[in-house]
């Protein structure tokens, strides 16, 4: 079990029923009918982080323009190497990304939670969903695209490490 700060919870209470436009078309459109399950707005430390996957280890956060600031990348740096010295993986996106890449974002997320899984269980394909545009390994297969190929291509992912200390920014 990840420490947590008491005191945060009231926080993150408020936080998940106050969330951004893109944390809830995250949430409502992907990871709550996720095959493996994701909390929202999960005290960890004395931080309250977006999206936490325990079974993957994983960390998802959406940023909006004050994480790009001076202050909010030196933040955003010291909170992630706090967070990787339990072990968890940090993937952040930009709220922007959200909103014209939704499916690059899940598929990333996707790849993610299989990638760290801890008991690295067979997970079902996540076949296309009218709701989130993901498509099935079997349908991108048929379709000619692989995964790592339609996101190089898509340009979504791109790790700026210097920047972040190794955090993996989309958008």
């Amino acid at each position: 079990s990840l420490p947590y700060k008491g005191k945060l919870i009231p926080r993150a209470k408020e936080l998940r029923k106050n969330a951004t436009r893109q944390e809830k078309k995250l949430w409502y459109g992907f990871l709550n009918s996720y095959p493996v399950r994701f909390q929202r707005q999960k005290s960890i430390d004395s931080f309250v982080a977006d999206f936490y996957c325990h079974e993957a280890k994983l960390v998802v956060e959406l940023d909006g323009s004050q994480h790009y600031e001076e202050a909010g990348i030196a933040r955003d740096k010291e909170r992630s190497a706090i967070l990787e010295k339990y072990g968890l993986k940090v993937i952040r996106f930009s709220n922007l990304e959200v909103d014209r890449n939704f499916q690059g974002v899940c598929t990333t997320i996707d790849l993610a939670v299989k990638g760290g899984q801890k008991h690295k269980k067979e997970l079902p394909s996540y076949d296309y969903n009218k709701r989130t545009g993901i498509l099935s390994g079997a349908q991108r297969k048929r379709e000619g695209e692989s995964n790592l190929a339609n996101q190089e291509q898509n340009g979504i992912c791109r790790e700026i490490g210097a920047r972040t200390g190794g955090d993996i920014y989309i958008g």
